[in-house]
């Protein structure tokens, strides 16, 4: 069969998903659909320096991480409204990890905010996050060089804004770093297609 392109007016799931074209990447969060656009250059080299920070780290390690594109579901069913990718995941128990996709809450996730998907991110991807209980959710701001850190607390994401010096994690015992060294990356970006700063 032929693989359609979805249209908005109705609520999806994810056997429709499975039934989109592969060059189409979305996102479902409660039925709708979010259409991921490419990432901006800023957000790759922030990204790539968290996930190598993590692949080194938990090297030897029970706990793994995946970045984008790689499904995360939180139910292994068809019928299921949530399939997102978040930029890093990192799952520490074996029995999530599928060939396809991580099937369970993962320990950590963070999202490097871009502008088209900072809104989303700050509001529905944290909800849908803290209600499958995601133990700790990172949102890194590449522009503003700070990183918003949820930790869930009876259910509960309670929230720190780190701005300076380094963050910790709650969920991966033992990582952490300067947000200095993060942030480094970003020396090569001092100029805008024009000519104009950043």
């Amino acid at each position: 069969m032929e693989a359609r392109q979805p249209v908005e007016q109705k609520k999806y799931t994810y056997e429709d998903y499975m039934e989109w074209p592969e060059d189409f990447r979305a996102e479902l969060i409660d039925g709708e659909i979010y259409a991921l656009a490419s990432p901006t250059g800023p957000h790759q080299r922030v990204k790539g320096r968290l996930f190598t920070k993590l692949d080194v780290f938990l090297e030897g390690k029970t706990c793994v991480p995946f970045d984008a594109p790689y499904d995360l579901r939180f139910v292994e069913s068809k019928r299921a409204k949530d399939v997102v990718q978040p930029d890093i995941m990192v799952v520490c128990d074996p029995k999530k990890i599928h060939n396809e996709c991580i099937i369970g809450a993962p320990d950590l996730i963070i999202e490097v905010l871009s502008p088209g998907t900072a809104v989303r991110d700050f509001n529905k991807k944290k909800e849908l996050y803290e209600r499958n209980g995601v133990k700790e959710y990172w949102l890194v701001s590449p522009p503003d060089r700070v990183i918003y850190q949820f930790k869930l607390v009876n259910d509960q994401y309670e929230d720190t804004v780190i701005t300076q010096g380094r963050i910790e994690s709650y969920a991966i015992e033992g990582f952490g770093f300067a947000l200095e060294e993060l942030f480094s990356v970003l020396s090569i970006f001092n100029q805008k297609p024009g000519g104009e700063g950043m």
